[in-house]
């Protein structure tokens, strides 16, 4: 069979790297962007560098969306993230190709890596319809009530995510964030941040409402302190924080009471661990509600 050939010489199409905000791809306000390059120093691609402006948009638009998702049912919120797992599963060669690419991954390793993020999604998915019957509580009293604890959403929570383990690391950040009904911002600063982005197209593809998940590319160190100082965030995740960074984000959370949860970078082995993964990773993004109902004797 005679093979086709283009009367010209093609250019590539290089794909347009955006922000995700409020289910959408916009670009950054300021105009900024970012080159990122490769474990070559060789360029991948022009990103956007999100301001101070851009975070505030998608606290709105996260503020917007928690409502909804944590209003449904908890079955429902597992079959969503079920299906990120297979969304990122039909994509699982290019996540590959990417990490071989651009952070200098040996083909096992980024093959590792990302059936990791696959089954930590397909993992904390069959916890949310559970880890409400696991952390909440009956109590006993001295008087004729029941008295019983149930988790509620912290609501928006804002994290700062690894900059190890780019795929695996966001979403092992992502995903216990998401199980009790929250909607998160990440904030992307890594090796290989073209794969936040890459994701974010999973995500909108997975019958994830618009918001819930906003995902920001840009310099930490230039967006902490409007973080910690914004009193619509209602939690802070900071993953692998420099002792200034905690010191800003611990000054200006104090403003506002805002729950903060600090943990190490575990580099990319320690994300594929089995310690990466816990129903006790949910337990700061939630608030418990005690509930007394009087009884008769």
């Amino acid at each position: 069979m005679a093979t086709a050939e283009l009367p010209y010489e093609r250019l590539p199409v290089y794909k347009t790297r955006k922000l995700y905000i409020d289910g959408g791809f916009p670009r950054t306000e300021s105009g900024r962007y970012i080159t990122a390059t490769d474990h070559r120093d060789e360029f991948v691609a022009n990103i956007c560098r999100a301001s101070r402006k851009d975070f505030r948009d998608a606290v709105v638009a996260a503020r917007d969306a928690q409502g909804g998702w944590g209003a449904r049912s908890a079955f429902n919120r597992g079959q969503i993230l079920y299906r990120m797992g297979e969304m990122l599963e039909s994509r699982r060669q290019a996540f590959v190709d990417t990490l071989v690419g651009t952070a200098g991954y040996d083909q096992d390793a980024a093959m590792a890596e990302v059936d990791a993020a696959i089954d930590r999604l397909v993992w904390y998915a069959g916890w949310t319809d559970k880890f409400a019957q696991v952390f909440g509580t009956v109590n006993p009293v001295a008087s004729s009530h029941f008295d019983f604890s149930v988790p509620e959403p912290t609501g928006v929570v804002a994290a700062f995510c690894p900059k190890n383990a780019p795929l695996l690391g966001l979403v092992s950040c992502m995903a216990p964030i998401l199980v009790p009904g929250n909607a998160v911002i990440l904030i992307v600063d890594n090796e290989a941040p073209t794969l936040a982005l890459d994701l974010a197209e999973v995500l909108d593809t997975s019958d994830l409402p618009g918001g819930v998940v906003n995902i920001l590319t840009g310099h930490r160190s230039e967006l902490r302190e409007h973080v910690g100082g914004h009193r619509d965030v209602n939690a802070i995740l900071s993953v692998g924080a420099s002792t200034e960074e905690r010191t800003i984000l611990e000054r200006e959370g104090a403003e506002s009471v805002t729950r903060l949860e600090f943990r190490p970078d575990r580099g990319a082995a320690g994300w594929c661990s089995d310690d990466s993964q816990s129903p006790y990773w949910i337990t700061p993004f939630v608030e418990f509600k005690t509930t007394w109902h009087p009884v008769g004797r």
